[in-house]
């Protein structure tokens, strides 16, 4: 069937709709609308059978949903209405929630309703839970009333049974933190309701700032409201009865001034913060504290756990150099199985844009960005003397992917979008791209994907050879599986013969062509950019970061020259494509 999606961004929800529709051989086309006349050009332009709002600020207008059928994702349950529904059930403490499939009508989420899904509310940020608990919900009432429409004999129910609740705007005002009452509890609820948009508006050292993120501290203390200390960036806030970590800031935008962005919060506030002590946490956090880490390492079973979560899945050079100091110790643990990832959301997207469009030089900043990426990218294609296992719990992008695809297997959720690419940014790649992905799937495919720029559903990753396992589980289920499955790895007798194959494998790939060859040769390609100050990139980047459109006349990124990889016995077997037919099945496919 034909379907248009209409969204205000192509984001992580109407990304993995596209990709699951594309999966169930529907023709899928989507369209970033920012008011009624875009709405309507693309409803004449693709002529479809059947709209899909998966994420939309605008109104449809009543012409359009006259003509065609509309359904709107409403994250909310049946007879829940307004724009800050899942807000207000996380700054509520709601213990369950629910997303629900409607008709679009003249009225705000009062049209008549094609399918609903519920889900728990888990203790997490918004967006966490956006692209987990509620995507999941989504992508399940949203087939089920594909399914139901393609029918052509159901009918959707009316609402006017149900007991309805609508509710305004979540404004500053509701979310506002009174520091001098407020329990960890309320404080934490409200930080997370606005997470990752629009944050929490509050005043540090004089100034107006939106908080971003938040998390428990057990330890420290202080007066109310006080910042008590900082760790890995992030600042420690102390509350009536505790404290809470909240790792980045945004300035309030001036009236004349662009979006302002989110950066780590000691770097956003620079010089206005005073001196404060350093509170480092422990790589090996005991299971019984509550504190904040972005890097942990877990032992057990035989198995290493290296547990990232970068906010936003963004990785700046600091947080690479810290993440390679942990990688390396890991590396001299008794394990057999290491495994890289975090326990939800996502896995990595490769360079932090926002650290490098705040540094007073990008291009050096991009430069030393990318280089620290590589070093850990080429820390785990190095590591010879154990299996290590990526677990993708969510999503991953460019460089994340590359990260991801440099380790033995690859498990991923089965909720999780791949964009395997970086023409988007006007990038030409690095992280070993050029040697990870041929390796993988063949030069053909890895050609097209990231000529094509396409985001990937987890199982057409698995279909290409990006991913080994996918595993059916839940946002919260994703890690007590990963651990499972590492555990049988490990005691796998046949896990030590791989390892000695690995070893033998990579010692013949290296005589052929060093890894520092790939490197060298990606790194050129990208310096060139970096250093150029008319490359797209700059433009994309600026764009990206303050949430402004991508200016349109801009050329896609250059792309690297992908070859087969070959070893010192052996060529490569032949490419995905080939084999398997891989790269009709990616057009097909959408990815």
């Amino acid at each position: 069937m034909r379907i248009l999606l209409i969204a205000s961004a192509f984001n992580s929800l109407t990304q993995r709709i596209d990709a699951e529709l594309r999966d169930r051989g529907h023709t899928v086309a989507h369209a970033v609308v920012h008011d009624a006349a875009a709405v309507r050009a693309a409803a004449e332009r693709h002529d479809p059978k059947l709209i899909i709002a998966p994420m939309l600020k605008t109104a449809i207008p009543e012409d359009v949903f006259t003509r065609h059928t509309c359904l709107i994702v409403h994250p909310g349950p049946p007879g829940d209405r307004g724009p800050s529904s899942l807000d207000r059930a996380i700054q509520e403490g709601r213990a369950a929630w629910g997303v629900t499939v409607l008709q679009a009508e003249a009225e705000l989420d009062a049209g008549d309703i094609w399918a609903s899904a519920s889900f728990t509310l888990p203790a997490t940020g918004k967006s966490d839970i956006y692209r987990g608990e509620v995507a999941d919900a989504a992508l399940e009432a949203v087939m089920l009333a594909v399914a139901r429409f393609t029918s052509g004999t159901y009918r959707p129910r009316p609402q006017q049974h149900l007991q309805v609740r609508a509710r305004p705007h979540l404004a500053q005002s509701e979310r506002r933190i009174d520091w001098k009452e407020a329990s960890t509890t309320t404080v934490l609820r409200t930080l997370r309701a606005a997470d990752s948009q629009p944050g929490v508006l509050d005043e540090l050292f004089g100034e107006e700032w939106y908080l971003h993120g938040g998390h428990p501290e057990d330890q420290l203390r202080g007066r109310p409201g006080a910042v008590i200390a900082t760790r890995a960036q992030a600042i420690c806030r102390a509350t009536t009865d505790g404290a809470v970590w909240i790792p980045q800031l945004r300035p309030r935008r001036r009236p004349d001034g662009r979006p302002t962005f989110r950066l780590p919060a000691t770097l956003a506030l620079d010089e206005r913060l005073p001196p404060l002590p350093e509170v480092p946490a422990p790589l090996q956090v005991p299971v019984n504290r509550r504190t904040f880490s972005e890097i942990r390492y877990q032992e057990q079973d035989g198995v290493g756990f290296v547990r990232f979560s970068f906010p936003g899945g963004a990785m700046s050079t600091v947080q690479c150099r810290r993440l390679l100091a942990a990688y390396r110790f890991a590396c001299t643990r008794p394990t057999r199985v290491l495994v890289i990832g975090g326990t939800r959301d996502f896995f990595s997207n490769g360079i932090h844009l926002g650290v490098i469009e705040a540094a007073a030089s990008p291009a050096d900043e991009s430069w030393a960005n990318i280089q620290a990426v590589d070093d850990v990218v080429e820390a785990v294609l190095t590591t010879t003397d154990r299996l290590v296992v990526a677990a993708l719990s969510g999503n991953a992008a460019a460089g994340g992917v590359m990260l991801a695809l440099a380790a033995d297997e690859v498990w991923c959720r089965s909720g999780c979008v791949l964009n395997p690419h970086y023409r988007l940014m006007g990038l030409p790649g690095s992280e070993y791209v050029t040697y990870t992905l041929p390796r993988r799937v063949g030069p053909e495919t890895a050609d097209a994907l990231l000529r094509e720029a396409q985001p990937l559903s987890a199982a057409t990753a698995r279909r290409l050879g990006l991913v080994d396992h996918v595993l059916p589980s839940s946002p919260q289920g994703f890690a007590t599986q990963v651990a499972q499955r590492a555990a049988a790895l490990a005691e796998d007798p046949a896990t030590h013969q791989r390892i000695t194959e690995k070893k033998a494998t990579r010692a013949r790939e290296q005589a052929v062509k060093p890894l520092s060859s790939y490197r060298d040769e990606e790194l050129a390609r990208m310096r060139r950019v970096f250093y150029d100050p008319t490359a797209p990139y700059h433009a994309l980047r600026a764009a990206f970061v303050h949430k402004e459109p991508a200016p349109k006349s801009l050329p896609a990124g250059p792309l690297p020259k992908i070859t087969p990889v070959v070893s010192a016995s052996k060529k490569s077997a032949p490419s995905a494509s080939k084999k398997t037919g891989a790269g009709q099945r990616l057009r097909r496919s959408g990815g």
